[in-house]
């Protein structure tokens, strides 16, 4: 390493676009890093004064490597030359002309903070009253003397930063060090760079007041509670530059951790000067970034009454829980005023007091006549809160109305605690507000027409009734629900001229659509509008998309009451059926809205009361679009070369097959199908369908398709299905990549879960050209850096498993034995694999181990004549596997796989009995552990329960691991 640094190499840092310039100055800045002596050079770079930002930054980044990674090791001089060079590098800056960068001056300070971590109190006693000699070299010297103290608050106090156990008890020593040694000279330096500065560099004791908030928090607050800090905090809330610091400030000192009654006496005191300066209440005028920061003192104070008021009540002194209840409830009106602000921020600086305070009356029995009006009062500012500004841009929504979203989310919840405290308080205010409006819809603001549609929606959330039915029983609640539904639908208020109404509408009827249950007349009313263009039709885009999933559930939930309607929907839905091509024509729907209309099509054809051959025409009518765009693609696909023009219609194919899988799940069963008389028109389109698995081209896109819709005729068709399995199968097979396979294993399992033993025949015949495509994909060279190839070889892998399992869990295992005996030793032994294996994952460990158990209940010694391959396969590969498996005990999916492998032995001690005992003990175990463990687990094997031996068989684990 050279004596001097190589400033040319490193003058252009963050500048270079060369990459091979920028690899130089990086392997430049790791040499410097790990030389011995490259912070030294650094330093001296630095002191001679002359370096610019980006070289200085580099070299402080060197120092820093070294002050975390070797200063506490290295020799008492190396650290003294390390104190020297920051102390003599802030000198220099304090006592030249010219301004230092914020990044720089912020690196340092961090320096500054790392070695105070490690060096403070013993190495480095003076740390303190060295940086107070310095201050009265002028501003620049404070201004680093603060950034210090800031810093090292980030590093020692900060409580959103995570620290270790060891790191949070070395914070509590240097806190308790400092206490000591120094704190009070830091709080009369405070004092006294606020008399200097306040006039001449506000923006220094702007700075000094936040470090005073910082540390309030853990010093002795009488160092700063008291008349010469608070009286000044209090006079620079009337000068503009500073006001907004000392409020956080003061903020940050009533969060102080105190004796309830003690804080309750700052808090009123405090008030009380507010009041009396003016300050409380605000000016109507006042600055808005004032008003929030007012804001959020007063919060903290009703906040920290009310947590006194609980410590109060807890240790039953009801004469100082009195006082403190009548000192958060004067503040109730001044929270108002700040919760009900037009500025969202100022408002949401004080909703937590609002919370805490619906809080303190739910644990009040009996509320009295004012707190009644305080809820009353706090209701209405809520629910006009809610309602949108004039200036609230719909289309398109910026940042401005995320936040407004986010913030009614927020105040919500708010509302949520209201009806939950005061439910009668609250359907009443929402009755009369939703009731007055939607009387006079057309002649007042939409937004609030939007508003009272909203919070009629809001009730449903606000306050929940059984089952989500707020329209069945008596009472108050349920006809307050029944009158404001009636209102909605009956003033036609979904005809509103702003999208954003007929949108909220569409929404509320959807989510009270048990309310057409009772109310049959009203449904006429609202199908229509679904239907038309204040629906499906609507002029605006998102209002159709959300119609298509809102007329989805409104018909799930109806169903058989929309019998009377069955022609009138259908004809309505005709020309959002047919599938348009996405030539830049107009569409009203999207494709995955298409989907809703599809399902919501075939639920209203088979709900209806019509035959079942007039049912089957009208389920041939819906799927005749599907099977011709299909047709017709198809033949298009398969003369087409471009692969860009192939993948378009591979993607025309495949969702003109996920409208008819679609259409399927109207029928939950193959009796409902074969009931409804539909079962020919879905076999008619399976058959046309599967002709995709002989694609030529895109064979991914179609092949994913058509499983789908294979997935839903095998719970629609049942058995008449499997006349099409073996050659969707066949196809299937074929050209198979990871993903493709993988995502073939679930329509295996859910074949061999419906049908059982019924495709036992079938299974025998297709399980090894099934694992041998398996085995073929996972044999395929990857690249290790491809991390998507990898996690599909890990997923498929696990879905070979599971493959395996299912089979043996609808007892089907000899579709494995059944096989020729060296490709059921080769099964046999994945699985062996898959659980010993140290790079498994150990969720498919477990299924490995179950996989063992489970083929152990079928094989073990009662099926010895049947199966003597496996009975020496189990004592030669299966009982050591559960010894040789690697657990991870700090990983609790890897600690229930090790629970399947304790289970896997106890299920062998039943099924081998003396055969397995005399094995471990005189055989296998023998040669591996001392005869004393061999014993012991030989012991608890014979005594212990299932559940007591998975303990003994973790224990025992973990003690030969150490």
């Amino acid at each position: 390493m050279e004596s001097n640094m190589d400033s040319r190499l490193i003058q252009g840092i963050g500048l270079y676009t060369d990459p091979h310039q920028q690899a130089q100055v990086l392997d430049y800045f790791e040499q410097l890093k790990l030389s011995p002596d490259g912070w030294k050079h650094c330093g001296e770079t630095l002191l001679k004064g002359t370096a610019d930002e980006n070289v200085s930054f580099f070299c402080f980044q060197v120092l820093e490597h070294f002050i975390s990674n070797r200063f506490r090791e290295s020799t008492p001089e190396d650290q003294q030359h390390l104190r020297q060079v920051l102390l003599s590098w802030l000198q220099l800056k304090v006592t030249t002309e010219g301004q230092e960068k914020n990044f720089i001056k912020n690196k340092v300070a961090q320096l500054f903070s790392l070695v105070f971590i490690f060096d403070f109190p013993a190495g480095w006693p003076t740390f303190f009253s060295t940086l107070l000699q310095m201050l009265q070299l002028g501003n620049k010297s404070v201004d680093m003397y603060l950034r210090i103290l800031l810093a090292i608050d980030s590093e020692v106090v900060d409580r959103e930063i995570v620290h270790t156990p060891e790191e949070a008890q070395r914070n509590t020593l240097l806190k308790d060090e400092m206490r000591v040694r120094c704190v009070n000279d830091l709080v009369e330096s405070w004092y006294q760079i606020l008399e200097t500065y306040e006039s001449t560099h506000p923006e220094l004791a702007c700075d000094c007041i936040e470090v005073i908030g910082l540390y309030v928090s853990w010093i002795d607050i009488g160092l700063i509670a008291n008349d010469r800090f608070v009286g000044k905090l209090l006079n620079y809330l009337g000068i503009d530059v500073l006001r907004e610091s000392a409020c956080d400030c003061l903020h940050d000192i009533i969060n102080k951790g105190m004796d309830p009654i003690m804080k309750t006496e700052l808090i009123e005191s405090l008030m009380k000067v507010l009041e009396e300066i003016g300050v409380i209440p605000p000016k109507q005028d006042e600055d808005v970034d004032f008003l929030a920061k007012l804001a959020r003192l007063v919060n903290g104070m009703g906040c920290n009454l009310i947590i006194s008021w609980q410590k109060q009540v807890k240790i039953k002194d009801h004469i100082s829980a009195a006082r403190t209840l009548s000192a958060v409830e004067s503040k109730i009106p001044l929270m108002f005023q700040f919760l009900g602000h037009e500025d969202d921020d100022i408002s949401l600086a004080v909703a937590d007091f609002a919370k805490d305070y619906i809080t303190v009356l739910k644990q009040i029995i009996h509320t009295n006549a004012a707190q009644k009006e305080f809820l009353k009062q706090m209701l209405y500012i809520i629910l006009k809160k809610f309602e949108f500004d004039e200036s609230y841009d719909f289309d398109p929504q910026g940042e401005d109305e995320a936040m407004f979203q986010d913030y009614r989310k927020q105040i919500k919840v708010i509302f949520d605690n209201l009806a939950q405290l005061d439910q009668q308080l609250v359907f009443s205010a929402v009755h009369q507000y939703v009731t007055t409006t939607l009387s006079s819809w057309k002649t007042v603001n939409f937004t609030q027409v939007e508003l009272s549609i909203r919070i009629l929606f809001m009730m449903g959330e606000a306050i929940p009734a059984n089952s989500g039915n707020h329209f069945s029983g008596e009472g108050q609640r349920v006809a307050a629900m029944k009158s404001m539904m009636e209102k909605l639908i009956t003033c036609d208020v979904v005809s509103h001229p702003h999208w954003i109404v007929g949108l909220q509408y569409m929404e509320t009827v959807a989510r009270y659509e048990k309310y057409f249950l009772l109310q049959q007349e009203h449904i006429p009313k609202v199908l229509v509008a679904f239907l038309d263009n204040r629906g499906l039709r609507h002029k605006h885009p998102t209002v159709r998309s959300r119609c298509s999933y809102l007329f989805l559930r409104f018909v799930k939930t109806l169903r058989v009451n929309l019998q009377p309607y069955t022609e009138l929907i259908l004809q309505r839905l005709q020309d959002l059926l047919q599938i348009e091509n996405s030539n830049g024509t107009h569409m009203m729907l999207t494709n995955d809205d298409k989907l809703f209309i599809y399902e919501a099509a075939g639920i209203v054809i088979i709900m209806s009361n019509l035959k079942p051959e007039e049912k089957l025409l009208l389920m041939k009518s819906l799927l005749s679009p599907t099977i011709e765009k299909f047709t017709t693609t198809f033949e298009k696909l398969c003369r087409e070369k471009d692969p860009n023009v192939q993948e378009k219609y591979a993607e025309v194919i495949s969702y003109a097959i996920s409208l008819a899988s679609r259409s399927s799940k109207a029928f939950h069963t193959q009796a409902t199908m074969k009931q409804h008389g539909c079962e020919g028109c879905y076999t008619e389109a399976l058959e046309i369908f599967l002709q995709a698995l002989n694609t030529p081209y895109q064979h991914q896109v179609l092949h994913s398709a058509v499983r789908q819709y294979l997935h839903r005729m095998i719970v629609c068709l049942g058995e008449s299905v499997l006349p099409y399995i073996p050659i969707a199968v066949q196809h299937l097979l074929k050209q198979c990549e990871a993903r493709d396979i993988q995502e073939f294993i679930p329509l295996i399992n859910q074949l061999i879960s419906k049908f059982k033993r019924v495709i036992a025949p079938f299974l025998q015949e297709v399980f090894m050209p099934i694992v041998t495509t398996i085995f073929n994909v996972l044999a395929q060279p990857s690249d290790q850096m491809d991390m998507q190839a990898n996690r599909d070889k890990r997923s498929l892998q696990k879905g070979y498993f599971n493959f395996l399992q299912v089979l043996v869990i609808n007892e089907l295992a000899e579709v494995m034995s059944n096989q020729e005996q060296q490709h059921f030793h080769q099964i046999l032994m994945t699985i062996v694999e898959g659980a010993v294996d140290p790079d498994q994952d150990p969720v498919a460990q477990k299924t490995c181990f179950n996989l063992m158990k489970r083929l152990g209940d079928v094989w073990g010694s009662k099926g010895v004549a049947s199966k003597p391959f496996f009975h020496n396969f189990l004592y030669e590969y299966i009982i050591p596997a559960v010894f040789r498996a690697p657990f991870n005990f700090q990983d609790a999916q890897s600690m229930l796989a090790l629970n399947e492998a304790a289970s896997l032995l106890t299920a062998l001690k039943i099924s081998e009995e003396e055969s397995l005992l005399t094995f471990l003990q005189q055989k296998y175990l023998t040669a591996h552990l001392p005869q004393e463990k061999v014993l012991e687990f030989i012991n608890a094997l014979k005594t212990l329960d299932p559940k007591q031996f998975k303990t003994f068989f973790k224990n025992f684990f973990q003690q030969l691991r150490t």
